[in-house]
C-alpha cells in the first residue's frame, strides 16, 4: 500500500486485539490499553459500542480511515488543511486538531527536504492514543530467504550472460557480470527447507473437538450468554512418511550416501516421520522401514550395480503412500510416470548436467 506508518498500524492492530479480548474474564487487559471503541470515537467521531465497532472495522480498513497524512509543508498550510479536515466533525475533535498541530510542528522539524509526511488530525490522535500504552511490537526490516536470494542472482547472472552473448569482449555488460556476488546455498539447508515444509502435519477443522478459546471461555461470554460451538483443528495425517530411493547400480559413492544419511536421520527426528528406503537399479532388491530418527543408509550393505529403470523403484515407492520422495542416483535411466507425491532427485555435482524427467533436483557437493 506504499508508504506504510509503522506505528500507526500497530496501534490500529493494538485496538482491535484489545478490544477482542476485552471480554474475557480472567485476563486483565494492561494499563492504559487502546479500545477500538475509545479510538474510533476520539479519532473518527463515531460512537459504537465494542461490538459494533469489531464488525464495522478490521486492521486495514481502520488503518486507511486513521491515515491522514500529508507531504510536508510550511506551518501555515498545516494549520489550514487541520482545520478544514476538523469541519463538519463537532466539537469532539477539537483536542484532535490540538494534538495534531503539535505532532505536525514535530513532524516538520524531522521533515525537512526528504519528503516525509505529517499527521493530520486524525492519524495523530490515534498517534497519542497509542503511545499512551507500552509498545510492544513494530515490524522489522524485510529480509529475504537464502534461497530466494540465490535464485534471484542466479536469474540476473543468466540475464547477463544473454546480454553479452554477441557483445564484444571489453563490453560494459560483461564488466558488470564480474560484480555480481556468487551466493551458494548449502544443499543440506535446501533439502532440510523442503521436506520439514512437506513433512509438517497440516490442520484440519475437526467437529468432535471443541477449539482452544471456546473452551477458555466456557462456552460462554462475560455476561453468561452462551457462545456458540467453535470446532478445533487436528492433524491431516497422524505420522508423515518419507521415501527414500536410493539407486544401487554404483552411480551414488560412498561421501554422499554418508551425508545424505545423516540429514535424512535429523530430518526424520524432527518431524517425527517414518522412513521407507527402496534399494534397487533395475528392479527392487530391498525395502526397509525405519522409525523416526533410526535411519541408517551408510550401515547398508545393497546389491545391484546393473543398469538403472526407476519405473518400478518409484512405484514400490508410492505403494507406501509417501508424503515426499527424494531419490538418490546420477539420473542414468528411464522413469515412466511421475508419482502423486512430490519427488527431489540428489545427484552428485558430476552428474547435474542432466536433466530430470519430473520433480526437482538438488545438487550434492
Amino acid at each position: 500500500i506504499g508508504d506504510l506508518d509503522n506505528e500507526l498500524y500497530n496501534a490500529c492492530a493494538d485496538a482491535l486485539v484489545n478490544s477482542t479480548l476485552s471480554h474475557l474474564s480472567w485476563l486483565v487487559l494492561p494499563d492504559r490499553a487502546v479500545m477500538l471503541e475509545t479510538l474510533v470515537e476520539r479519532a473518527l467521531g463515531e460512537q459504537l459500542s465494542a461490538e459494533s465497532a469489531l464488525l464495522r472495522y478490521d486492521v486495514e480498513t481502520l488503518y486507511r480511515r486513521l491515515d491522514d497524512r500529508q507531504n510536508a509543508s510550511p506551518r501555515r498550510d498545516n494549520n489550514r488543511s487541520s482545520g478544514q479536515a476538523g469541519d463538519g466533525q463537532g466539537d469532539g475533535h477539537e483536542e484532535s486538531l490540538k494534538t495534531s498541530n503539535a505532532a505536525g510542528a514535530l513532524s516538520d522539524q524531522r521533515a525537512g527536504d526528504a519528503g516525509a509526511r505529517v499527521d493530520g488530525p486524525r492519524a495523530a490522535t490515534a498517534r497519542a492514543l497509542g503511545r499512551s500504552q507500552k509498545p510492544d511490537l513494530l515490524p522489522g526490516p524485510d529480509r529475504e530467504a537464502p534461497q530466494a536470494t540465490a535464485d534471484g542472482i542466479r536469474e540476473w547472472s543468466e540475464r547477463l550472460v544473454r546480454g553479452h552473448a554477441a557483445d564484444a569482449e571489453f563490453s560494459l555488460l560483461r564488466t558488470l557480470g564480474a560484480d555480481v556476488p556468487r551466493v551458494k546455498v548449502p544443499w543440506q539447508q535446501v533439502l532440510r527447507q523442503r521436506l520439514a515444509r512437506a513433512l509438517a502435519p497440516y490442520p484440519e477443522r475437526s467437529w468432535s473437538r471443541p477449539s482452544r478459546s471456546w473452551l477458555a471461555n466456557q462456552g460462554r461470554t462475560a455476561s453468561g450468554l452462551r457462545m456458540p460451538f467453535e470446532p478445533g483443528t487436528v492433524s491431516s495425517r497422524s505420522v508423515p512418511r518419507l521415501a527414500v530411493v536410493l539407486d544401487v547400480s554404483g552411480s551414488v559413492d560412498d561421501q554422499m550416501l554418508l551425508g545424505f544419511s545423516a540429514q535424512l536421520r535429523a530430518i526424520t527426528s524432527q518431524t517425527r516421520a517414518v522412513a521407507v528406503v527402496v534399494a534397487g537399479d533395475d528392479e527392487v532388491r530391498d525395502v526397509r522401514t525405519f522409525r523416526p530418527g533410526t535411519l541408517m543408509l551408510d550401515e547398508w550393505v545393497f546389491e545391484g550395480g546393473g543398469g538403472t529403470n526407476f519405473a518400478p523403484l518409484l512405484e514400490e515407492a508410492e505403494r507406501h503412500r509417501p508424503d515426499y520422495i527424494v531419490v538418490l542416483t546420477d539420473l542414468d535411466g528411464p522413469a515412466e510416470r511421475a508419482p502423486r507425491c512430490p519427488v527431489l532427485w540428489a545427484v552428485g555435482r558430476e552428474h547435474a548436467h542432466r536433466t530430470v524427467p519430473f520433480g526437482r533436483r538438488l545438487v550434492v557437493d
